[in-house]
């Protein structure tokens, strides 16, 4: 995988965009960027998305030969802040993609949304605090579907506004936002490294 030459990234990065806006790409080039030093370092990829049919699985075999060697990937469709807290532990760079499935799946199952998002919260907070922090960095990939037309049902238009304040809440978190679209990155939030 081609990488590109970045400023350092912060603990936590948000890449945000619409559909095919070029935001798995950009996320997984800024960590793979970070996996060529002395020694290499592996990066962990915490893959959301289930192979639910013949186009998903697709997609996701897609991403996995885009990303090449040098990555260790743990599917975790729910229990996101446990599937954090393990990859963290090993201070590996970290790209979780991505929340918007997440959101999908958690609703779908009926679970509280504030309260999983609240645990992946406080597994940021344990791995900013945590031995393995300095120097580790995890980025997040989310869609933007506010931009669209508004969803003619109400299940879709409940979706789209929890994806907008899910989103909100890992902007205010992140130290870096990024804003894609047709490929391009726009850093739209940047706290400078080690504030």
């Amino acid at each position: 995988m081609e990488h590109i030459a970045t400023f350092p990234l912060p603990p936590v990065t948000l890449v945000l965009g619409g559909a095919r806006s070029g935001k798995s790409t950009h996320a997984e080039r800024l960590v793979a960027g970070t996996l060529h030093g002395a020694p290499p370092r592996p990066a962990v990829y915490i893959a959301t998305a289930e192979a639910g049919d013949v186009e998903m699985a697709t997609r996701i075999m897609a991403h996995r030969a885009r990303r090449g060697a040098g990555w260790t990937t743990i599917e975790e469709p729910l229990k996101l802040d446990e599937a954090l807290a393990t990859a963290a532990a090993h201070g590996q760079p970290i790209l979780v993609d991505c929340l918007t499935l997440w959101l999908s799946n958690l609703m779908h199952a009926g679970a509280d949304v504030d309260e999983a998002t609240d645990d992946v919260f406080r597994s940021l907070d344990e791995h900013r605090e945590g031995p393995g922090a300095q120097g580790s960095f995890i980025v997040f990939v989310s869609n933007e579907l506010g931009l669209g037309l508004v969803p003619e049902t109400p299940l879709g238009r409940s979706f789209r506004d929890a994806m907008g304040r899910m989103n909100m809440r890992f902007a205010e978190r992140a130290d870096r936002v990024i804003f894609m679209a047709a490929g391009l990155p726009l850093v739209m939030k940047d706290r400078p490294v080690g504030r």
